[in-house]
């Protein structure tokens, strides 16, 4: 049934590539995808390997749009293949992927690792297995799980991707960006979608190392591509904000959110009008994000990472911090989950602790700059000046805008140092 499956979906890809009707010009990968799902079902409505086929289509376009109403719809696709054919492993494969859609980690990881018993030398699965363990910050795990992917099939671009984001993670920008290049120069010019967001994924890298025409390249590249790319748009305000064209940014950043209306992109959009100095909106833009970011705090897919640091730094509610932050950890303990909490306990004034929580986010080995900064902060706190510098020249090297708060901090320290 893999196999089966496996050959349709590349049977997919192939004929939308070759369609050159004036209706397939104008579709994007998925949505190609889904229309020849869809024929193939209407040609036999007991093929359950057409409705996986439209699943996964489905599931593809909610990554290209940024719209999770597309994995209820993919949902319920999949019904209609385990109804006809019940426990069939196409349609379990894709559920673990809806599961990761819907950021219901923990469930996906135990989805994933049955899956992996039951078809052993599936690539895909050890790749949900990967995304699992890292949203849950099971590194260890992770990393044998995206070994395992290029281990089965050497410099598959799925398992160089997970690669790529792992080596990132892991402090090694210069190997990650190694690696994303490579995957999209293994990637077919046909699928759009996919070489966008590789080229997101390199300007991210770029970004992060200071280089910011070449993720200014990358960005217009990808938007040429697929314009009006959500991700594409989102890293290139991060470049008109280091530009200082603010007025930009936050055009581009209102673009993507009426493209994407989630309460983490309303965020992003109130920070980048306080940053142009826009205070009324900026003001608007967080109340309105504080009332969506509540009401699906307590689901799976959630923007309390967003909601911690807008009550300890925007509205300066530090118990609600606090709150809201422990609920995220009760779910998982990734690095940025750890540094939440972190900076939570530290507006709280429970530096010792804070500072625990932040080393353990930086044991992994990454080198971000918020992280970094948080680190700094929060080592001073507890008067260790020599850690607190460390880290925050270290958060200063990353030249993004995160970087910013801590050059600032470092130049206060050392004015302070000699006026002593």
């Amino acid at each position: 049934m893999k196999a089966i499956v496996v050959m349709l979906l590349v049977s997919i890809a192939s004929f939308a590539q070759n369609a050159h009707s004036e209706t397939s010009v104008k579709m994007s990968p998925a949505q190609q995808s889904m229309a020849i799902a869809k024929k193939l079902i209407d040609k036999n409505p007991n093929n359950c390997d057409a409705y996986n086929a439209l699943a996964f289509a489905l599931s593809r376009r909610a990554r290209e749009t940024s719209d999770v109403a597309f994995y209820k719809r993919a949902e319920e696709a999949l019904q209609k293949s385990l109804a006809i054919a019940p426990a069939n492993p196409g349609a379990e494969r894709i559920e673990v992927w809806l599961l990761l859609g819907k950021h219901e980690f923990a469930e996906a990881r135990e989805a994933a690792r049955k899956l992996s018993q039951r078809i052993p030398g599936d690539i895909m699965t050890y790749g949900f297995l990967t995304d699992a363990n890292v949203e849950l910050g099971n590194y260890d795990e992770a990393e044998k799980a995206a070994q395992k992917m290029l281990d089965l099939k050497a410099g598959n671009m799925p398992g160089v991707t997970r690669a790529a984001y792992l080596r990132e993670l892991f402090g090694d920008l210069d190997g990650a960006l190694e690696l994303m290049q490579m995957a999209y120069q293994s990637t077919p010019p046909a699928e759009v979608e996919d070489r966008a967001w590789i080229l997101t994924q390199i300007a991210h890298l770029d970004l992060a190392s200071g280089r910011i025409s070449g993720a200014e390249q990358s960005l217009n590249q990808a938007l040429d591509l697929f314009p009006g790319y959500h991700y594409a748009l989102a890293n290139l305000a991060k470049v008109r904000i280091l530009q200082k064209r603010y007025n930009e940014a936050v055009g581009l950043l209102d673009q993507r959110y009426r493209v994407a209306p989630h309460a983490e992109n309303l965020f992003d959009l109130a920070h980048a009008m306080e940053v142009a100095g826009r205070k009324d909106d900026a003001r608007k833009a967080y109340a309105e994000f504080e009332q969506k970011s509540l009401a699906e705090s307590a689901k799976a897919d959630n923007s309390n990472h967003e909601l911690t640091f807008y009550y300890a730094n925007v509205a300066h509610e530090p118990a609600k911090a606090l709150e809201v932050a422990r609920r995220e950890l009760a779910r998982r303990h990734d690095v940025f989950t750890l540094d939440a909490y972190a900076w939570a306990l530290f507006v709280n004034g429970q530096y010792e602790e804070a500072r625990r929580q932040s080393e353990r986010a930086l044991q992994v080995g990454i080198r971000d700059a918020t992280l970094l900064r948080h680190a700094g902060e929060i080592a001073l706190k507890c008067g260790d000046q020599r850690a607190g510098e460390k880290y925050l020249r270290a958060s200063s090297e990353r030249t993004t805008i995160e970087a910013e708060p801590a050059s600032v901090l470092l130049k206060s320290l050392g004015n302070a140092s000699m006026k002593r």
